[in-house]
């Protein structure tokens, strides 16, 4: 008799697919602090502070925040002075306004501060009450337009300012309406 038929021959399994592996959730905080720290390296100073505070906010004494807030902070003053002694008076503007936006939060020593509080806010009154002086000048020699930037200048990086608001409103209205006027009166 013939032997029986082998069985026939049945190809491995195929194991069930793996489930997808779940990376592990990354703390919004330290997303931020690593967003906050790429800014840094990029030398915008401010941008990272935002960042370290958006951190700061989702994990009051995150220990990365602790560690680069102060440094970002004298960077970000020390490229203010920086920009003024090279005329660049609104970047300088604005870096001392984000030096006073950021000494107060609590992530801030600024107890360690080679500067205080009032001594940034006199630099930018002072750069104010300079540029103020120049867009007068301007306005009364009749250059309206030099007198319009100088005003916006202080505005944009202190929009709060009245005066130079008030100002910038006043010249700009003159300057519409000399426009207007047909030329030659």
């Amino acid at each position: 008799m013939p032997p029986p038929p082998a069985p026939p021959v049945m190809p491995p399994a195929i194991p069930p697919p793996a489930p997808a592996a779940i990376p592990p959730m990354i703390p919004v905080a330290d997303k931020l602090f690593a967003e906050g720290m790429e800014a840094l390296q990029q030398g915008r100073n401010e941008r990272a502070l935002e960042l370290f505070a958006a951190a700061w906010h989702e994990t009051p004494g995150h220990a990365g925040v602790a560690r680069e807030f102060d440094g970002a902070l004298l960077a970000l003053k020390k490229n203010g002075d920086a920009a003024y002694a090279q005329g660049k008076w609104e970047d300088a503007g604005k870096r001392w306004m984000g030096t006073l936006r950021f000494i107060t939060h609590p992530a801030a020593n600024w107890r360690g501060y080679p500067f205080t509080r009032s001594e940034v806010r006199a630099k930018v009154d002072q750069l104010s009450a300079a540029l103020t002086v120049m867009a007068l000048t301007e306005y009364r020699r009749g250059d309206v337009p030099s007198a319009i930037a100088g005003w916006r200048t202080i505005l944009s990086y202190d929009p709060g300012h009245e005066e130079a608001a008030r100002s910038l409103e006043t010249a700009t209205k003159q300057l519409e309406t000399l426009k207007k006027m047909p030329p030659g009166k």
